[in-house]
């Protein structure tokens, strides 16, 4: 039997909702506000760094506000002491390198700029007070036309980007402000003075209080990165060739190897604003006076190079049609090994890399790579797969040329490596050869084509200090 709801019910209902809502609005307020601690707690213990530089920051601009604080300072500067906190917020950066970087783009562009717009001011006054605003705007004209197409040169984009735009803004606050103010000369002055002021202080804490340099961010980046690479090719043949239920138990820890390398693909921006700010700093710990930070960016590139060979491997790994277990063990003994003495080398020279340790040791796992796979372009050029579908062998075949580019590949950043380990003067390491412990990940032998387990004898290069 139907119940009818009467018209005074039917009216309670948004009443109702509302009640509601306001009655579970402080449980959400609470649910928020643990949501963004959770989130906060989490930005700083991933790189406690950030915090240091948000105290550094306050210290700074209390530091400067003192202008104002202080009777004496500010007759000195006036209300121009402004443009000290406003340099402070603008110039103080989270690397010493950008922070030297803009301050000396901002202080030399204004000093420039502000004499340039005396000097306009002054020629302008010859013309007389009709002439004077046609060669102001003319001035301003030519200089806006000139520093802006300088701004799309790339090398001057990538250092002096900043500098060319407060060139056009002092260059015009000074020549433009002159026409309606006689003392355009201590306007310069004290917009000079000031910046210079802020600049400084910015430096001073910036460097003197917990530095961070970008420079040895940079360095850690790229030997992370082929790290990661490393990563991949551990893990990569289990993944690949292995069907069994301890494979599958493991897949999950392999996951997390086989996704690593995603971020050495869009690595290529990070790296060359990292290197552009590492050419400001001042010789600090291993890192002298000019180190070859371009050198950087060719291992970057190189690596990246690598990476996208990686993508294209990856893809095998869930692709659809796939090439049957029993023809892809007749290359897994082969294409195992190519795989684990690429991760060993990638390792090898990531760890060498870091510690800024001069050796050749990944040179004995490329050497290794290249033996298994002349091992495996002789069983290609066999009638291995005669009696098999085309469409099946494919991916399989794939697979293995691609492992043999990525040799190439691998040998190319060693030899990079190799430049910037001279270049930049690393430390020679005495290299002592120990038989090589089995891999985590690679538990077991690798087994050959004939399906009969044979250990692949491996070495590592364990460098002292």
């Amino acid at each position: 039997m139907e119940t009818l709801t009467s018209p005074q019910q039917q009216s309670s209902g948004p009443i109702t909702r509302g009640c509601q809502w306001f009655k579970a609005l402080p449980n959400k307020f609470c649910d928020k506000t643990m949501e963004i601690v959770r989130k906060t707690k989490k930005l700083g213990q991933d790189d406690p760094r950030r915090i240091v530089h948000s105290l550094k920051v306050g210290l700074a601009l209390t530091l400067v506000s003192l202008f104002y604080y202080f009777k004496p300072l500010y007759d000195g500067f006036g209300d121009s002491a402004m443009w000290a906190v406003l340099t402070v917020v603008v110039v103080l950066e989270f690397s010493v390198g950008a922070t030297l970087g803009k301050g000396f783009n901002r202080m030399l562009a204004t000093f420039v700029a502000g004499g340039l717009g005396v000097g306009a001011h002054c020629l302008a006054t010859l013309a007389g007070r009709k002439g004077e605003p046609i060669l102001i705007a003319t001035f301003v004209f030519i200089i806006a036309v000139i520093m802006t197409f300088m701004r799309f040169f790339p090398k001057m984009k990538a250092r002096y980007d900043y500098g060319l735009l407060i060139f056009i803004l002092t260059f015009c606050l000074v020549s433009v402000s002159g026409y309606r103010d006689d003392q355009v000369l201590k306007m310069a002055h004290e917009r000079f003075s000031t910046i210079l002021v802020g600049s400084c202080a910015s430096l001073i804490v910036c460097i003197c209080v917990c530095p961070v340099w970008i420079g040895e961010d940079l360095h850690n980046s790229v030997a992370t990165n082929m790290e990661k690479l490393g990563n991949f090719f551990q893990a990569f043949g289990d993944e690949y060739f292995e069907v069994s239920e301890e494979h599958d138990q493991s897949s999950e820890n392999n996951k997390s190897y086989l996704q690593g390398y995603r971020s050495v693909l869009t690595s290529k921006s990070s790296e060359e604003t990292m290197a552009n700010f590492a050419r400001w700093e001042p010789g600090h710990g291993p890192f002298g006076y000019r180190h070859p930070w371009k050198m950087y960016l060719k291992i970057g590139n190189l690596t990246r190079g690598c990476a996208y060979k990686v993508e294209a491997l990856n893809n095998y790994l869930n692709c659809k049609i796939q090439t049957p277990v029993e023809l892809r063990g007749k290359i897994q003994g082969q294409c195992k090994r190519v795989s684990l003495e690429c991760s060993r080398a990638l390792k090898e020279m990531a760890s060498t890399f870091r510690k800024m340790v001069r050796t050749r040791s990944a040179i004995v796992h490329i050497d290794s790579s290249k033996e298994a796979a002349e091992e495996l372009k002789t069983l290609l050029r066999t009638n291995l797969w005669e009696e098999a579908d085309l469409l099946e062998i494919i991916p399989a075949a794939s697979v293995a040329s691609l492992l043999l580019e990525i040799i190439e590949c691998i040998e190319k950043i060693s030899e990079a490596v190799n430049e910037l380990a001279k270049a930049a003067a690393f430390r020679n390491g005495n290299a002592t050869v120990l038989p090589e412990q089995p891999d985590s990940i690679h538990q077991g032998e690798v087994q050959n084509d004939s399906n009969t387990a044979m250990p692949v004898p491996h070495v590592a290069i364990i460098v002292a200090e």
